[in-house]
């Protein structure tokens, strides 16, 4: 038996208390008092089929009772599909890649609770996706303290109905989170329910001295670190990575750009006569959290494919378009992976002397690593080797 919706948002506390995610009173009296169903009235359950991936739609108007049951449940559910298409709009499984989504509720908590603001926080949002952690912050500081910036204008209507539903009037602003909102500057308090390839300088600017930035870093290998930021009175700023394995879809402008089908013919052409050689670090560091961040934070412009021909063994392809080099793993059958590399940059070389530097440190997660920044400059550490983040735009010539 479905319980009472009054119900639902405490029994959501008790559960997100139980796990951990939710450690003080301020935080409980806030989901006890936000309806997370009124941020996602529709939205897509996946289910893994002999087809591939399908997202099924999820409607309160077809099956109420299911749709109230999953709507508290701690999961993340997606809302929008190819950056247009939405549940009600389908009436039956479909194909498409998540462009917009409601997090799972331990995530979002927990991650309010390493925020740590206190009462009179000026708090920035990048990413209002749903409303639902908007509601949150809202509750907990009041709406005059909370500014919240969605890219998608289609998302940002919604979440907005679904806040004045829930009580809620927050400063809304739609465009682009990674400029922030100097209108409402300074801020104590930044936090990114998407991921990017460096920290914005327009967070920095916007932030007060010892203001706190709680964000993803990710990139185009698809590798995260949840990083939390101090901002120096000098304007640099210092912070490490959180423990855990969390993942946020990247911000649209720090998206990769597509491959030209003429690049990438190019490139794999040049790769098949290429010489090979065994190699030290093997395509599945891509199933390892940490390993696939190490191998971004050493390629941070490459992107990673996966392909076979005629029935033969899946290729992992790494391809930097920006610089045009390439790299391609094959697995060697009784064990093993050979590669292939061609390009003025020898990807795989860079990746494989980061992994060792990595497994020599003995293979910590990325809670060792730390992040710095000090004007155009980005790094992130382990003990005493740095990697510099990309902080420009790629540009693409072919």
């Amino acid at each position: 038996m479905t319980a009472h919706p009054a119900d639902l948002p405490r029994q959501l506390a008790d559960h997100l208390e139980r796990a951990g995610a939710l450690r003080s009173p301020a935080w409980r009296a806030a989901v006890e008092s936000t309806p997370r169903h009124e941020f996602i009235p529709e939205f897509f359950q996946r289910t893994d089929t002999e087809r591939g991936t399908m997202w099924e739609p999820v409607t309160r108007t077809a099956e109420r009772g299911r749709w109230l049951e999953l709507a508290y449940q701690d999961q993340t559910w997606v809302t929008q599909l190819d950056r247009h298409v939405t549940p009600g709009q389908v009436s039956g499984p479909v194909t498409g890649e998540p462009t917009s989504s409601s997090t799972l509720p331990s995530l979002v908590v927990g991650m309010l609770e390493n925020l740590d603001v206190g009462e009179d926080a000026n708090v920035l949002e990048i990413g209002t996706g749903t409303g639902y952690s908007t509601a949150l912050l809202a509750a907990r500081l009041g709406d005059d303290q909370v500014t919240s910036i969605e890219y998608d204008a289609d998302v940002a209507a919604r979440a907005a109905a679904a806040l004045t539903r829930a009580g809620h009037s927050p400063h809304l602003i739609t465009g682009d989170g990674l400029d922030g909102a100097p209108g409402r500057a300074p801020f104590d308090r930044i936090i990114a329910t998407c991921s990017v390839r460096h920290i914005p300088a327009a967070w920095l600017a916007q932030a007060r001295p010892g203001a706190r930035i709680l964000v993803t870093v990710s990139g185009w290998l698809h590798g995260h670190g949840l990083a939390l930021l101090t901002v120096n009175p000098d304007g640099t700023a210092d912070g490490r990575f959180l423990p855990g394995t969390i993942s946020f879809m990247i911000a649209r402008s720090h998206a990769a750009p597509a491959i030209p089908s003429s690049l990438y013919d190019e490139l794999t052409a040049e790769l098949g006569d290429a010489p090979a050689r065994p190699a030290s670090v093997g395509g599945d560091v891509r199933r390892d959290w940490t390993g696939v961040f190490v191998a971004q934070l050493a390629a941070p412009g490459a992107q990673w494919q996966a392909r076979r021909t005629d029935g033969g063994p899946w290729i992992d392809y790494y391809i930097d378009p920006v610089t045009r080099s390439a790299a391609a793993l094959t697995p060697v059958p009784g064990g093993g992976w050979s590669v292939r590399q061609t390009g003025p940059v020898r990807l795989w070389d860079d990746i494989e002397r980061a992994v060792g530097t990595w497994h020599d440190a003995g293979s910590p997660h990325t809670d060792q690593f730390r992040i710095h920044i000090n004007g155009d400059t980005q790094t992130i550490t382990l003990d005493e080797t740095a990697w510099t983040l990309p902080t420009q735009g790629p540009a693409l010539s072919v």
